[in-house]
C-alpha cells in the first residue's frame, strides 16, 4: 500500500488493522505459555501418566510445525484476509472444544483443531503488516506486533495460573473466546479485500502431507520411548526418517516447494538455524517440567506457580531489544555465543534444584534463562535473515518460525523422554502426582542437564560459524 517515506501517525484504519494482526500476535504468544501451567491440572483431572498429558502440547505444536509454510503460501493464493479471518474463526471453536473435552482424547483432537486455526494466525501477521501498511509505518507496526506477542507469553503464565486456581483448567481455553470474537468482528470490518498477490501460485500439498507425517512420527516415537512399546516407538523413528528423506528429495525437485532446501548450502544458514531450534528446546522443556517442580515437589497452588514461571519471559522481554541493538553494533555471533553460555549456566542451576531449594533461586535461575534466551535470539534471527538473498527472505522467515516451533515439539518430547529414563517406567503409567518428590525431582535434574548439554551444542556450533555482515537486527525484524 504505497511507499511513502518519512514518520507520521497511523491514521484510525490502519490502527484497526494492526489491533487485529496484535490480537492474533497475543493469543498466540498467550497459547504458548498458558497451557505449561495447566498441565499438572489437567493431569490429575483426567487421573492420567504425566508423558499422557504432555500431548496436549505435543499435538498442537506438530499440527503448528507442519503447518505454518502452508498456511503462508495459502495465504499468497487465496487471499490475506479470508485466510487470516477464517484461521482466527477454526482457533475461536477450536477454543470452544478444549474446554469442553470430557476426556484426554477429546481435549488433544480438540488442541489439533485449534492448531490448524493457530498456524495461520501466526503466518500470516507479518506479511499481512508488509502488505497493507506503508513502508513508514512498518516499523512502528511490527513493534507493536512484537510486543503483543511478547506480553501474551508474559502473562500466559499468570493468567493460566489464576484462572486454573480460581475457577478451572478449561477456563484457560475459554479466555480465548471473547478475545477471539472481537478480534474477528474487528478484522471484518477493518481488514481490506485485496486481490490475492499469488493466485496461481500452487500449495505442494504432498510437501505438507510429508512433514506432518515425518514429525508426528517422530515425537510420537520419541514419547512412545519412554513407555513399554519400544517396538513401535522404533518402527516410529523409522518412519520418520524416511518420510524427512522423501520430503527433502521431493523439496528439491518440486517447482514450489514449502521449503527451499538449496538455502542450507550455506553453512552458516544451517548451524544457525539449528542453533534457533536449539535455544527454543531449552525454553519449551523448561517450561513443561517447572510446573510439575513447583506443584508436585514443591506443593504450590497453581496461581502462584504461575507467577514464578514469569521470570522466565520477563527475562527475555528486557534483554531481546538490547541484544537486538547490541548485535548491531558488534555483530551477531558474540551476543549469540553469550546468550547460549548464560542459558546453559542457567540451565546448570536449575539442574541442582530438590524439594527443598528456595522459591526465590527459582526465580533467578528462570529469569537467566529467559535472559540468555533473549541475548541469543534476536541477533539469531538477525543473522539467519542477513545469510539469506534478498529473494528468499520469505521463505527464510518461515522457515526460522519452523525452526522455532520444531524447537518447542522436540524440547517437550525429549525432556520427557530423558526425565522418564531417569525415574524408569513410573513417568509414563502414573501421574506425577503419585511419585515421590524428592525421586520426582531428580528425575527433572536429569532433564535440566540433558538441555544444558544442548545448549552448550549451541556454543560448539557458533565457534563453527564465520560471521557475515548482514542486515541489522531491526530490518530482519520485518520479516519474522
Amino acid at each position: 500500500m504505497g511507499g511513502e517515506t518519512g514518520s507520521r501517525k497511523m491514521s484510525p484504519k490502519e490502527l484497526s488493522i494492526v489491533l487485529v494482526i496484535s490480537l492474533g500476535s497475543f493469543m498466540a504468544g498467550l497459547d504458548a505459555t498458558i497451557v505449561n501451567i495447566a498441565l499438572p491440572a489437567i493431569g490429575k483431572a483426567f487421573d492420567v501418566s504425566t508423558v499422557d498429558v504432555s500431548w496436549v502440547l505435543n499435538a498442537y505444536l506438530i499440527i503448528l510445525v507442519s503447518l505454518l509454510l502452508a498456511s503462508s503460501r495459502l495465504g499468497d493464493i487465496r487471499g490475506y484476509r479470508p485466510v487470516f479471518l477464517g484461521g482466527f474463526i477454526v482457533f475461536t471453536i477450536g477454543s470452544a472444544i478444549c474446554g469442553l473435552a470430557p476426556g484426554l482424547d477429546a481435549l488433544i483432537g480438540a488442541r489439533m483443531l485449534q492448531a490448524i486455526g493457530g498456524a495461520t494466525i501466526a503466518a500470516l501477521g507479518s506479511v499481512m503488516v508488509t502488505s497493507y501498511l506503508a513502508a513508514s509505518l512498518r516499523g512502528q507496526a511490527l513493534g507493536i506486533v512484537a510486543m503483543f506477542t511478547m506480553l501474551g507469553a508474559a502473562l500466559g503464565p499468570v493468567i493460566g495460573g489464576f484462572l486454573t486456581s480460581a475457577f478451572s483448567w478449561r477456563f484457560i481455553f475459554y479466555v480465548n473466546i471473547p478475545v477471539g470474537i472481537l478480534a474477528i468482528l474487528l478484522g471484518l470490518h477493518a481488514i481490506p479485500r485485496l486481490a490475492p498477490p499469488a493466485p496461481d501460485a500452487k500449495l505442494d500439498l504432498p510437501g505438507v502431507v510429508l512433514i506432518f507425517v515425518a514429525l508426528g512420527t517422530l515425537i510420537f516415537g520419541l514419547t512412545s520411548l519412554q513407555g513399554a512399546a519400544k517396538t513401535g516407538a522404533i518402527i516410529a523413528l523409522i518412519v520418520s526418517a524416511i518420510f524427512w528423506a522423501v520430503f527433502i528429495l521431493r523439496e528439491r525437485k518440486v517447482a514450489e516447494p514449502l521449503v527451499n532446501i538449496a538455502l542450507f548450502k550455506n553453512r552458516a544458514f544451517s548451524l544457525q538455524n539449528f542453533n534457533i531450534m536449539f535455544i527454543q528446546m531449552g525454553m519449551a522443556g523448561v517450561m513443561i517440567l517447572i510446573p510439575f517442580y513447583l506443584e508436585m515437589v514443591r506443593d504450590l497452588s497453581t496461581d502462584i506457580a504461575g507467577a514464578v514461571l514469569l521470570a522466565l519471559p520477563i527475562g527475555m522481554i528486557l534483554t531481546s531489544p538490547i541484544a537486538g541493538k547490541m548485535s548491531d553494533v558488534i555483530g551477531t555471533k558474540k551476543p549469540i555465543i553469550i546468550g547460549f553460555v548464560v542459558s546453559s549456566l542457567a540451565l546448570l542451576l536449575l539442574s541442582t534444584l530438590g524439594p527443598e531449594s528456595s522459591i526465590g533461586h527459582v526465580c533467578i535461575y528462570l529469569f537467566l534463562l529467559g535472559a540468555g534466551s533473549g541475548v541469543a535470539y534476536a541477533p539469531l534471527n538477525s543473522a539467519v535473515m542477513g545469510e539469506s538473498p534478498v529473494k528468499e527472505r520469505g521463505t527464510a522467515s518461515g522457515l526460522i518460525k519452523m525452526m522455532t516451533n520444531l524447537g518447542s515439539s522436540l524440547g517437550v518430547a525429549l525432556v520427557m523422554l530423558v526425565a522418564a529414563a531417569a525415574l524408569g517406567p513410573k513417568l509414563a503409567e502414573v501421574g506425577a502426582h503419585a511419585i515421590p518428590a524428592a525421586e520426582l525431582s531428580s528425575g527433572f535434574d536429569a532433564a535440566f542437564l540433558f538441555l544444558m548439554g544442548v545448549e552448550v551444542l549451541g556454543i560448539i556450533l557458533m565457534l563453527l560459524v564465520k560471521e557475515k555482515e548482514g542486515v541489522s537486527s531491526a530490518e530482519a525484524g520485518a520479516f519474522v
